[in-house]
């Protein structure tokens, strides 16, 4: 598992010009690196690096020996990434582009002490004193630990940026039980202790309320207008989405955690926006669908859940809404005048059941728990829908609350 933290230094122009000797030399590597691969057909660090050392190192021989090394590992990255894209259909140049270069360090060519950060340059070494923000040592005072490699980034004012990789090695444990988790394009539910629970999320809230601003902003003019460009800019409708992710990530994960439980999602191969917007004409439900970012949501859990060593599990997500998890039989829903019914009837039992309480049982079934599904009770089709959990501490913090406001009603 592995973490990033970004130091910002001022450095005097001496140690910059230095610096920037060291990041015109790495581009030109990079370069070279990347065109290799294309040309050879081949994103292996290995192959590349044997196919341009000898004539790097004759270009460039103050250099230290092992930028050429770093340089190639990442342009072995930028190719991967690069053909995964291509893949995709989301690749729009012939090749990779190199427009900001972030050097890359290994353990040879920096040094770390908590004084003082040394790194190897054409000058010999150079010296940089960080300020560390509190991430940092969150991070330094517990079991993390600092990676041999690191990177640095040239800004502009004699700023350097500085990125420090923590790495943590985690075992994942034996689960006692099963926490499924549904997602949707407002809501993410969650089935804890057998009580489901909907979060809310409010994306289409912020979807729309966004789109409808930027509309505003270049009604009658061009995109490439400097004010429009600006106002265009500091829109945050990207940052708001991933705090939401990562705040709900944080919960779901602890509280899997703390209870030694496996969390259950749905496996979504494939499943991109554009393959699930291809049939859908209404242009505000495309838009909608296509910014909710149900993978991202899922991928943010997944993360979460490996820093703390928490198993997930994938299964199939056919039908999970429109099966009945005890008589097997399909759900039929009745129009409610909204995009999908959210209640329906079991066509074999008559009992009643919300769309996305139902998938959560059915996920946990299909995640191989055979505990009894309690029938008749309230939750099953109209379960508490939670807004003001983006500041709680725990999931059980919230149903608490919750439970406590329902009584004083």
């Amino acid at each position: 598992m592995e973490r990033t933290v970004k130091l910002r230094v001022r450095v005097d122009y001496s140690t910059y010009s230095a610096l920037k000797e060291v990041e015109e030399e790495y581009r030109e590597v990079l370069e070279e690196a990347i065109n290799y691969g294309l040309s050879n057909e081949t994103t292996s660090f290995t192959r590349i690096k044997a196919g341009i050392y000898k004539s790097e190192r004759e270009k460039h021989k103050d250099l230290p020996s092992h930028f050429i090394y770093t340089a190639c590992e990442d342009a072995s990255e930028r190719l991967d990434s690069f053909q995964k894209l291509k893949k995709r259909g989301r690749a729009y140049t012939e090749k990779p582009s190199v427009r900001r270069v972030t050097v890359h360090l290994d353990d040879h060519l920096w040094k770390f002490s908590l004084d003082t950060i040394s790194i190897s340059t054409k000058k010999g070494r150079v010296l940089i004193s960080p300020t560390f923000p509190k991430i940092f040592w969150r991070y330094y005072n517990t079991e993390w630990r600092i990676a041999s490699e690191a990177r640095f980034r040239l800004m502009k004012g004699n700023v350097v940026e500085f990125f420090i990789v923590f790495k943590r090695d985690v075992k994942p444990y034996e689960p006692k039980g099963f926490i499924p988790v549904d997602l949707n394009e407002n809501s993410v539910s969650v089935l804890v202790d057998g009580k489901p629970t909907l979060l809310e999320t409010n994306t289409k809230r912020i979807t729309l309320g966004y789109e409808y601003r930027r509309k505003t902003i270049i009604t009658g003019r061009s995109t490439k207008d400097r004010e429009v460009r600006g106002k265009l800019k500091r829109l945050r409708e990207r940052d708001k989405k991933v705090d939401v992710r990562r705040k709900l990530a944080k919960l779901i994960v602890k509280e899997a955690f703390e209870s030694r439980s496996a969390i259950v999602l749905e496996d979504l191969p494939g499943r991109t926006p554009e393959h699930m917007v291809k049939d859908i004409k209404d242009k505000q439900l495309r838009l909608r669908i296509y910014r909710s970012a149900f993978s991202s949501m899922k991928n943010a859990i997944i993360e979460k859940a490996r820093e703390f060593g928490v198993p997930v599990l994938l299964v199939n997500p056919s039908h999970t809404s429109t099966v009945c998890p005890v008589h097997g039989a399909k759900i039929v829903y009745q129009p409610d005048r909204g995009d999908a019914p959210r209640v329906g009837v079991c066509e074999k039992g008559k009992e009643r059941w919300h769309r996305d309480v139902v998938a959560l049982y059915n996920l946990k079934k299909r995640a191989g728990d055979v505990s009894p599904v309690p029938l008749g009770s309230k939750e099953s089709h109209d379960p508490p829908t939670l807004s003001g959990w983006l500041r709680a501490k725990s999931l059980h913090s919230i149903m608490n609350e919750h439970k406590m406001i329902e009584m004083k009603v």
